[in-house]
């Protein structure tokens, strides 16, 4: 008990003094709004809620973030980059703009970050890509001022122009409820009876184990695993394994707890991007500043898009350290919706977004 005493004292103490050194970005500390949302569904135990565990130091989270400072104290200088620049916004949902939750279905965006994103869409172009269906992220996000990209960016609907560097046979023109007009981009649509085939099999297969929970995102298949035991997760790979040798066309890639089952070509969140990008009038200018942030393996294909055109800032948000080839990092969803009230309110202020 004396010892467990003196551990938290210390922690305290060092903290105390980070905070002194300004160096309290450094601390992996958690928000009030996530400690909130993880008690509800991580931390919640026969009807008691557990406490949440005392702030640790790492030592090579610091040393991570020597390589990827925070995007939050790296604000001015993102901004001093970015003047005279048009800067359009890339954002990734689960587990940026909603926290990873154990049920897939209950991954719901704050009101404060929705607005937080529409403060941020009012001022520059916005797009969220994500690997869910475009339309499940469309009914989580509610707004009609950002363009959407769904299914790992295979279902995407921007600017209602037709970009001739890509298939124009896969972009049809599409009108919401307000009569506005855009272009939805499919370049997978050959593979949709495919997809429809691989989930009834996926469907069939892992019906008996129990904790698996599939999810379809319409050009791709998400086969979460967060509730399966350990001693059944073998069986589960090996029966999404034997599905997929059946079907050449597609391929497994992994997330958190999740597997995925793609079509096999080309196409990933950072073709989407460069897509937006063409249609938004921007694939050749120099005068354009990208921001991406995002938390997945998937987003690392976006972050190397910003890499290779030499502009812009790709964001990863963890509060770990990891390979990435980010620039930049923010901590959890609480730190990407500061940084995007931080950004809007210099967009209201400076700048003007141009006609969508």
């Amino acid at each position: 008990m004396a010892e467990s005493l003196l551990k938290i004292m210390l922690v305290r103490i060092t903290t105390k003094l980070y905070d002194a050194m300004r160096m309290d970005r450094w601390l992996p500390a958690r928000s009030q709004s996530e400690s909130m949302s993880k008690s509800r569904h991580d931390h919640v135990d026969n009807g008691y809620t557990r406490a949440a565990e005392p702030i640790s130091i790492d030592q090579n989270y610091i040393s991570w973030l020597r390589e990827h400072p925070s995007a939050l104290s790296a604000f001015n200088q993102m901004i001093n980059v970015a003047k005279g620049k048009q800067i359009v916004v890339f954002l990734d949902y689960d587990g940026t703009l909603s926290p990873i939750v154990s049920d897939p279905e209950n991954a719901f965006m704050s009101d404060q970050m929705r607005a937080a994103v529409r403060d941020v869409s009012n001022c520059f172009p916005t797009a969220i890509i994500s690997g869910r269906s475009r339309q499940k992220v469309l009914d989580f996000v509610k707004l009609n001022t950002v363009y959407y990209s769904g299914s790992h960016g295979m279902d995407t609907i921007g600017p209602a122009v037709k970009t001739n560097s890509y298939d124009k046979s896969y972009q049809q023109r599409s009108f919401d409820n307000q009569g506005n007009e855009f272009i939805v981009f499919q370049p997978a649509q050959d593979f949709l009876p495919a997809v429809r085939k691989i989930l009834d099999e996926v469907t069939e297969k892992t019906q008996k184990i129990q904790g698996v929970a599939i999810e379809d995102n319409r050009f791709c298949l998400s086969v979460h695993y967060r509730h399966v035991k350990d001693d059944d997760y073998e069986t589960l790979e090996e029966e999404v394994m034997l599905i997929l040798a059946n079907h050449p066309g597609f391929h497994m890639t992994r997330g958190k707890k999740v597997m995925e089952i793609r079509p096999s070509i080309k196409w990933n969140k950072g073709d989407a991007l460069k897509y937006l990008l063409e249609a938004l009038g921007f694939h050749k200018s120099g005068d354009v500043f990208p921001i991406y942030i995002g938390d997945d393996q998937t987003d690392e294909d976006a972050f190397k898009v910003l890499r290779e055109r030499g502009e812009g800032y790709p964001i990863i948000v963890s509060s770990t350290p990891r390979d990435t080839t980010a620039s930049h990092s923010l901590r959890s969803p609480s730190e990407v919706q500061s940084f995007l009230d931080r950004l809007s309110k210099w967009g209201a202020e400076n700048s003007t977004i141009p006609n969508k």
